[in-house]
């Protein structure tokens, strides 16, 4: 959901003390579809992992510059949409209906934004990360640090946690499994494919999970539908969603009247319109267009038009969890509106745990009232989707912030190879704190920790959303603006040359299928002489050097030639004019149907 998650409380979730649902028992069949729905997700890993190119940073994080559009597209939806966006979008949706869909609207916008206007430039300068690239817009070390810290610690404490739990949470109420042990092993089986197969294995298994979770949800909502009478019967049993129990004097028990409507009152509104549209677009640039979960995905496209398609694409996508997330969370209470809407604290206190409201098990309650047997597996698998998709993108990105933007910078001289593994180590490290941090969320059972921590998140997205705009737009700002600046973005690429004499490159992979012009430079310096052979190692640091992507060879250097040409082939936004115009044209069209779809429901 990106901003919304972060600032308007959409994704605050509360521990239920006995859920519904609790110790209901899978059938056979949803069994099975769990077990082959981690077979696949298992192998994809695996797959991805051995075709990747795994030995260098760009290799490792940026998945070798090698990715189509539409693993990236899918990638970008399934990295966003988290286990809390079904269980608090779906709860806000039940709450107050349709408005919360508009922040994932917004994001198609945003999402263009970043394809057509923040990409260009990252691509030409040559970046990895985002505190990489402010650090070579405004020069110094120390925004660079700053930025990739701050970035870990709202990982840390907001995105991962709050994943974790909301996931956690609906295994809990769905199967009565223990919190703990549940979200332990997921956590597990996440960081595996993560370590092993980097950016390459997280944006396949995240294509693969996109599917289950837009199939998955998408059957869910047809059931809804066919259970309320379609749109019309939302509409009117919605409206008459009134719980048996009641606070006197009160109205808190009446569905908003203007529940169907996208476009609120500014001043009475609980999501005026000018804070939806104006207000959200601010934490929406931050999420979508300088975050480095969301942009290391488009980095790894190996041209332009493909990252731009991934951005079309995940558009596309993003125009569905208004019909696959918040109207099933509107079908949950108008079908059940004493559990779902209950408003007397007593009761809700003996519902769900909690005193303040329900809303939160509007989607695992339809979940486990409408899907039949077999299906009722295929989503605990679509909500373990969401949860693993988001997590996975969280600690890939999170291993390239720390091994680029805080290891070398203590280590100016580390390799290539050390910065990977520091990397993966930093991934096992965010696990262990994750699991740590489980019982810190379970005790806030109020929701106030979340509702805490998004606020300050809220605070902190517009800086950051205005310096990278001044970066980006204004390039009367500090340092030299070769390539840096939307104005510059085709700029010769002198300084990078330097870069490349000097060894700073951010990059150094050869896209996949060509050949390395380090392998030409070492046969003409090594003319005459016997190439040492690699040494023998056990098959245990053999097994340990293939999971990690560590090869013995010695590494290759680059004359200072070539490796002007690879960084100058790595950086270039040339487009073939075909795909441009294909990539402009999808682009329109998105629009006129997101336009069009803002009217229909303002």
């Amino acid at each position: 959901m990106g901003p919304g998650a972060s600032g308007n409380g959409v994704k605050t979730v509360t521990a239920p003390r006995s859920a519904p649902g609790a110790g209901v028992s899978l059938h056979a069949y949803d069994i099975g579809v769990l077990v082959v729905y981690f077979a696949f997700v298992i192998g994809v890993g695996v797959w991805s992992s051995i075709r990747a190119s795994r030995g260098t940073l760009g290799g490792y994080f940026l998945a070798g510059k090698s990715m189509s559009w539409w693993p990236i597209g899918a990638s970008l939806m399934s990295s966003n949409v988290g286990s809390g966006l079904f269980i608090g979008l779906a709860g806000t949706g039940a709450a107050g209906g349709l408005a919360v869909g508009g922040f994932e609207w917004n994001a198609t916008w945003l999402l263009l934004a970043l394809g057509w206007i923040f990409v260009p430039v990252y691509i030409a300068a040559g970046v990895v990360t985002m505190p990489q690239y402010l650090k070579k817009r405004f020069g110094g070390q120390r925004i660079q640090v700053y930025m990739s810290v701050l970035s870990l610690i709202l990982y840390i404490f907001t995105k991962i946690s709050t994943d974790i739990f909301s996931g956690a949470l609906f295994i809990q109420m769905a199967l009565g499994w223990n919190l703990y042990l549940s979200t332990v092993i997921l956590l597990v089986v996440t960081a595996v494919y993560t370590i092993a197969g980097g950016l390459t294995a997280v944006i396949y298994t995240d294509a693969l999970q996109t599917v289950v979770m837009v199939g998955g949800a998408l059957v869910l909502t047809f059931l809804g539908f066919r259970e309320v009478g379609w749109y019309p019967g939302l509409e009117r049993r919605y409206r008459q969603a009134i719980p048996n129990a009641t606070v006197p004097n009160t109205t808190c028990h009446l569905p908003r009247p203007d529940a169907f409507h996208m476009l609120r009152d500014p001043v009475s509104g609980d999501i005026p319109w000018p804070g939806l549209i104006f207000g959200l677009s601010v934490l929406a640039t931050w999420c979508w267009c300088t975050d480095q979960v969301i942009v290391q995905r488009s980095l790894s496209a190996k041209s332009l038009s493909h990252a731009k398609g991934g951005s079309v694409l995940g558009g596309y996508l993003k125009i569905l969890p208004m019909f696959f997330i918040v109207m099933p969370g509107m079908i949950s209470r108008a079908l059940y509106p004493d559990e779902v809407g209950c408003v007397d604290p007593d009761v809700c206190q003996r519902i769900c745990g909690a005193r303040v409201g329900c809303s939160n098990i509007a989607y695992p309650k339809l979940v486990m009232a409408l899907m039949p047997v077999g299906l009722r597996g295929l989503m605990i698998a679509v909500i373990m989707a969401a949860l693993m998709s988001s997590l996975t993108s969280i600690f890939n990105s999170s291993g390239a912030l720390f091994a680029v933007d805080v290891w070398q910078r203590f280590r100016r001289k580390a390799s290539e190879q050390e910065l990977m593994l520091v990397g993966r180590v930093f991934v096992v490290f965010l696990v262990a704190i994750s699991i740590l941090w489980i019982p810190i969320i379970q005790s806030s059972s109020s929701g106030q920790l979340f509702t805490y921590i998004q606020s300050v998140t809220s605070y902190l997205a517009p800086p950051i959303t205005a310096l990278f705009l001044l970066a980006i737009f204004c390039k009367r700002v500090t340092e030299p603006l070769a390539r840096l600046t939307w104005w510059t973005r085709h700029c010769p690429h002198a300084e990078l040359e330097e870069e490349a004499r000097e060894g700073t490159a951010g990059i150094r992979e050869m896209p996949s299928g060509e050949c390395p012009a380090a392998g030409r430079g070492a046969e003409n310096s090594s003319q005459g002489q016997e190439q040492p052979r690699a040494p023998c190692r056990s098959w245990g640091k053999w097994l340990w050097g293939w999971f990690c992507g560590l090869s013995s060879a010695p590494e290759q250097t680059l004359s200072p030639a070539e490796a002007a040409a690879l960084q100058q082939k790595l950086t270039s936004i040339e487009e073939e004019p075909l795909w441009r115009s294909v990539c402009n044209v999808n682009a329109v069209l998105l629009l006129a149907i997101n336009v069009f779809l803002w009217g229909y429901f303002a």
